[in-house]
Order: C-alpha cells, then structure tokens, then sequence
C-alpha cells in the first residue's frame, strides 16, 4: 500500500488500536480528517494528471495534486477530502485531497487446477460484510479477515478466474500464508480488477465468489453497482494492509 502524505494527519494510517487512541484528540474535524471520505478508483492521464471515480456517475478532480502517487497504475484506493467550490457539472466535483491511500491491486490469476493448494494455498479466510467490500467500476474490493502470526511474513491473496468453464464470472478467493499462523485475527483490504473479463463476460452479470472460511466453504454473489455510503470506516481497524501481497 503506497499512501501520499499530508501535514495535516496527525496519526499514521498503519497503527494499531491503542497507538491511535493515544494520538487522538477531542477535536471532531481532526478526527474525520483522519477517517477516509470515500473509496475510490484512480485513474491516470495522459497529461500526468488523474482523477478519481467515486461511483458511475460522480468524479472526483484534484485541485492540490498535479500527478497520480501511483503513476500509470489504476488503483483503488481510500482517500479522505474536502469538497471545493464546484466550477463544473454536479457529476463533476473540484477537491481539496487531505489524503490518500492506495488498496493493493491486482489481476485475477488463471486457475492452475489440481494445482491451486501447492500454489495460491489454501489456509482460511473470512470475508467482511462492510462497505468496502464492493464490486463497482469493474473492480472486487474486499476486507479481508484472517490470522496473522508472529512472522509478519506476507500474506499472499489471489482471485481465481476459469474455476467454472461455463462461467466466467465465477472466482475463487484463495490464501497462503506461507506458515505465518496461530496469531491474532486482524483485518486488511485488496481489490482485484475485472474490467477486462468484465469486457468479454458482459457488465450485467453477477460475480460469484467462493473461499475456505475459518468455517468452512463460503459463497457469495456481487452485483455491480454504485454505493454512496458515508459510513466511517476508522483505519485503526486495519493495521494489516501492509501484509498483504
């Protein structure tokens, strides 16, 4: 996760619980200035510039930043700003980016078979209910749940596309934590991108998604669609971000 910092954050986004407790004041705007506005997609330019979509019809233009901190990359992202007067269109809005913070993003990966466990693992893992687990704009994001051990190794996640030939919009969440068990549970978030199986399955589909929970085998269906939830998510709750590959 790549973050562009701001003087005006008090506290560093990666802390834990009680570190961010200490740190923070009394002060309500200090405290919504640290808490993220909204999840986005950034969307790099041909002129160096970027922009930042918030939901199928709203974009969001900064007005204190002249290039993406992610470069070329398409990214999602959370990112807490204040909305400037607005010169444009409604769909169109002019803001101030106190800051943001880049959501590890990648590409599904093919189905490897009889091969998956050898692979991509296949150690437990819970998926959140919140409203960062989405699937909009063509991208899955997901808060991810799951034991992390006292090795702070990397935690690798992998979405598998091909897992049902007659189904391209059928995946299989997958998580090797190469040995880095037995400690405490903790919470982190990753987004994959399927604009280009999007492209080919077609956009009005469901996404169908399985994983091995702590429970067990667990499915779910995405719609994809637009949410505008304000709903504060305290990035104190997701210490683990930087753990996962």
């Amino acid at each position: 996760m790549k973050r562009k910092q701001f003087p005006i954050i008090v506290c560093g986004m990666m802390i834990i619980t009680a570190l961010f407790q200490s740190c923070n004041t009394d002060d309500d705007n200090s405290y919504n200035t640290y808490r993220p506005t909204a999840l986005v997609t950034v969307y790099p330019k041909d002129d160096n510039s970027f922009f930042m979509q918030l939901d199928e019809k709203t974009v969001l233009l900064p007005t204190n930043m002249k290039g993406s901190p992610y470069g070329k990359k398409e990214v999602r992202a959370l990112v807490n700003y204040t909305e400037e007067i607005n010169a444009k269109e409604l769909d169109v809005r002019n803001v101030y980016v106190n800051w943001i913070d880049s959501i590890r993003t990648k590409e599904p990966i093919a189905s490897a078979g009889e091969k998956n466990d050898s692979i991509f693992g296949k150690d437990p893992i819970e998926i959140v209910k919140d409203w960062v687990t989405v699937a909009e704009d063509g991208f899955l994001t997901l808060r991810i749940r799951t034991a992390w051990g006292p090795k702070h190794q990397p935690h690798y996640i992998n979405l598998l596309s091909g897992v049902n030939k007659d189904d391209a919009l059928e995946f299989e969440l997958r998580h090797h934590a190469y040995g880095d068990l037995g400690g405490h549970m903790g919470d982190a978030l990753i987004a994959f991108n399927l604009n280009k199986i999007l492209k080919e399955a077609g956009a009005d589909r469901k996404i169908k998604l399985s994983w091995t929970s702590f429970d067990g085998k667990k499915t779910a269906e995405f719609s994809l669609n637009s949410h505008n939830s304000t709903k504060a998510l305290g990035m104190e709750q997701l210490p683990l971000n930087n753990d996962v590959k």
